[in-house]
């Protein structure tokens, strides 16, 4: 397998992994006494037991949670599978204090790419090289392979990634006479227009729905315009946010939310689609498995949610049947016609705690997750799957044209090994809550850039 080399993998001291320091020592103590030591753990083999599935937000749809249940009871007799969803807001906290706990660990557990590296480094993770072949090898997504890897040695497997595209209100554009935008300017000037000709009458009505906090989506113009969060100076990585680069995505971004956006300024990404299928925003930009969560309420068919009666079916094909056809979505577009932005790639790891007494069953749930059922089912609900040969699933749709062009140029957060601290101390939804309210990029972007690098050293 190709992966980047990297230093070898130890603890950190940084404040935001602080409370991973005993993590080492304990899966160190745990491996040398087995299951009949002091600590009375058990050894990891494949007893029937209960475990614990870590899943983050609503991304994996229930249709993915019921398979992943009924099949690892179905492969592991006598064990059970319990999926508890965990909030993205404060993971990585929650994360620090159950990965040091035997008692309170998940034993399989979703992190998001961005975090992968840190948790990684300090060794929270259980070594997986030894499945990497076995569950799709060279198939997997490279770059998070990369991010849950050190020294060669595979920690945090990839789950699924979702590129970020754009959705549209058709008849808003009509109404205010826009035409969909072909470069990162004219979708600010679409976004500005829309606004001032507010086609819905709504007074909180956004052009473009873009949350103060919602750096997910806004570092997409940092990174188009050349720039980037951090950079390696040597052994040490700086905050890059005052780089010229940066700055000028950075005055577009502003603008919108001076002119193209009522979004809460202190409010972050999650459900772009609620103002939108309120008629409070001709767009918003998300991964496109947000087709599923648009309802317009001309389209909805009053369907009870427990509903599984074939009439019952019909009439859920028919809503999602109008939605899409009163939408409609396309792929951030670039700095010139015809390419597109690099967005933010999104989307998950997956691992198994160090501390998880489970380690057997851990793995026989990964085997299930790396399948080609599962996979398939993630491409068909429009997650970019781990394994790229299930990737056709996804099908060539203008939502899987749009994911897949998206994901051609898109980007992750740097590969620093304590990313996860400047996520948990929300540096960068501060960042952009600074500029939604109207403060100098420059001055803004030198005081991030201090505790970027003050987070990373």
């Amino acid at each position: 397998m190709t992966m980047l080399r990297t230093p070898g993998r130890r603890v950190l001291a940084g404040a935001g992994v602080l409370a991973l320091l005993a993590l080492t020592a304990c899966s160190g103590d745990a491996a040398a006494e087995g299951g009949d030591g002091s600590t009375g753990r058990s050894t990891g083999g494949s007893d029937a037991a209960e475990i614990t599935l870590w899943l983050n937000g609503t991304d994996t749809p229930q249709a993915l949670r019921d398979y992943l249940t009924d099949t690892f009871a179905a492969e592991n007799p006598g064990s059970t599978l319990v999926i508890e969803e965990q909030d993205w807001s404060g993971l990585v906290p929650r994360l620090q204090t159950a990965l040091t706990s035997a008692e309170q660990t998940p034993d399989v557990v979703e992190i998001g790419n961005t975090q992968a590296p840190t948790f990684t480094y300090a060794g929270a993770f259980t070594d997986l090289t030894d499945l990497y072949e076995e569950v799709g090898g060279d198939k997997l997504l490279p770059g998070f392979v990369e991010a849950g890897s050190v020294d060669g040695s595979v920690y945090a497997l990839p789950y699924y990634s979702g590129a970020r595209a754009v959705f549209y209100r058709k008849d808003h554009f009509a109404a205010a006479g826009v035409e969909v935008p072909t470069t990162l300017a004219e979708l600010g000037d679409a976004a500005v227009a829309l606004q001032a000709a507010n086609p819905a009458g709504v007074e909180s009505y956004s052009g473009l729905w873009l949350p103060g906090q919602d750096w997910y989506n806004g570092i997409a113009w940092v990174f188009t315009h050349g720039g980037d969060l951090a950079v390696q100076d040597g052994d040490t990585w700086v905050g890059a946010l005052s780089e010229p680069e940066a700055q000028e995505g950075l005055a577009e971004v502003q603008r919108i939310f001076a002119e193209g956006t009522k979004a809460p300024k202190d409010a972050d990404s999650a459900e772009p689609w609620v103002p939108f299928n309120n008629g409070e925003a001709a767009m918003f930009s998300a991964p496109t498995w947000a087709r599923w969560s648009i309802d317009l309420p001309e389209c909805n068919k009053g369907v009870a949610p427990d509903d599984e009666s074939e009439e019952a079916t019909a009439l859920l094909a028919e809503q999602q049947a109008c939605n899409e056809e009163k939408t409609g979505v396309f792929p951030l577009p670039g700095l010139e016609p015809g390419t597109p932005a690099t967005v933010f790639a999104g989307g998950s790891n997956i691992a198994i705690p160090a501390m998880s007494q489970h380690q057997e069953l851990a793995k026989s749930l990964l085997r299930i997750m790396f399948g080609e059922e599962y996979q398939t089912m993630l491409a068909e609900n429009g997650l970019i799957p781990a394994n790229s040969d299930y990737a056709s699933a996804m099908g060539d749709d203008p939502y899987a044209t749009a994911a897949v062009d998206a994901a051609l140029g898109a980007k992750l957060t740097p590969a620093a090994e304590k990313w996860a601290d400047v996520e948990g101390d929300r540096i960068l939804e501060d960042f952009f809550q600074q500029l939604a309210s109207g403060a100098d990029p420059a001055t803004a972007a030198a005081q991030a850039d201090d505790l970027i690098t003050a987070a990373l050293g």
